[in-house]
């Protein structure tokens, strides 16, 4: 039942991200400080729960970091998503191999 409550929550709250801007502004914004402010948010967000995630995920800071650069490496490269995770994935699983 937990669980139940659990989504609507998170589905209550992601509508209300969403309509509260609706809500409040209904003339185009014009400040350009603005603008950029509130595009950058979503990466700013991502950002905030996914470096934590990786950097625990693993149970070693070794095998986190050779993850992370393996993909900031390839994702530079322009390589697609899941090759970029598949081998991040796997860079890390194989330093774990390696350091125990």
């Amino acid at each position: 039942m937990s669980i139940v409550l659990y989504i609507a929550v998170m589905a209550g709250v992601t509508y209300l991200v969403r309509a509260i801007p609706f809500a409040f502004f209904s003339k185009k914004i014009k400040s350009r400080f603005f603008r950029s402010f509130l595009y950058y948010i979503p990466y700013a967000v991502l950002s905030a729960m996914t470096i934590p995630a990786i950097f625990y995920s693993t149970g070693s800071i070794i095998t986190a970091v050779i993850g992370t650069v393996a993909a900031l490496v390839l994702s530079y490269f322009g390589l697609p998503l899941i090759v970029v995770a598949l081998a991040a994935s796997a860079a890390a699983y194989i330093a774990g191999l390696i350091i125990k």
